[in-house]
């Protein structure tokens, strides 16, 4: 049997993608899920990764979840922090809701999640964590001080664990990836997508979800064991960091 990974937000877009390459390559995956159970069930179907629901948001659940996906299918060795979630708003008219969401889904979410792994990491000494963060959390966004915020954490948090996993032979890196091709773009009218979005991006087009995934797989694979800290920018070059 392969290592086992945990991806959360593991059932669709990015995660999805994730999820489907890391099994491609023999890990032995566990895709976990917050809401859309039909789209989990569908997922599962597809791929043979079994679906695992929690929110990344509860601490006590992400223990329960970590124990059980232990259990089905042996300690974790590998955590892809993916889930997030946008509640975009000028922060004018930014609710605390909408803020205190955000932060607790995509920055306080990678605490929930990484800590039930740690100390097993430490105790075998291997561990790859690789924190999906974004490129609005480098340059911030106009109507995402929360998302930019939380995801400008993200990579504080990933820079901080690097340093106290690397002697236990633990890595933690950050992914930011641009604009992705995923079911969250598609709702963007093209007329907006084409002249606000594409157009600023240098190679022309959007991202694809596999593209960041096969960051993943290098971060998560032996031959990565040098780097840790570090933020892979995945944008078609639309920001230089």
């Amino acid at each position: 049997m392969g290592r086992v990974a945990i991806v959360t937000g593991g059932t669709r877009g990015i995660g999805a993608a994730v999820s489907k390459a890391l099994s491609e390559a023999g890990y032995e995956v566990a895709a976990c899920y917050a809401g859309n159970e039909e789209k989990a069930k569908a997922f599962t179907a597809e791929t043979g990764i079994p679906a695992y629901k929690w929110d990344v948001c509860d601490f006590a659940a992400c223990e329960e979840g970590v124990r059980r996906v232990e259990a089905d299918l042996g300690p974790v060795e590998i955590l892809v922090n993916n889930a997030g979630i946008t509640r975009d708003a000028m922060f004018h008219k930014m609710t605390a809701e909408q803020w205190n969401a955000v932060i607790t889904t995509n920055l306080s979410g990678l605490f929930n999640m990484t800590r039930p792994v740690w100390d097993g990491m430490r105790e075998r000494g291997f561990g790859r964590v690789v924190n999906i963060s974004s490129i609005n959390g480098q340059k911030g966004q106009m109507g995402q001080a929360n998302y930019s915020a939380a995801k400008a954490g993200d990579i504080g948090f990933t820079k901080a664990l690097a340093q106290e996993g690397a002697k236990k032979g633990i890595t933690v890196n950050a992914i930011c990836p641009g604009y992705i091709n995923t079911d969250m773009m598609a709702t963007i009218p093209e007329e907006v997508m084409q002249k606000q979005i594409v157009a600023h991006i240098p190679v022309g087009r959007l991202g694809e979800a596999y593209e960041v995934a096969r960051c993943v797989l290098f971060l998560v694979s032996d031959e990565s064991a040098f780097i840790t800290g570090a933020t892979l920018t995945a944008n078609g070059g639309q920001y230089l960091a």
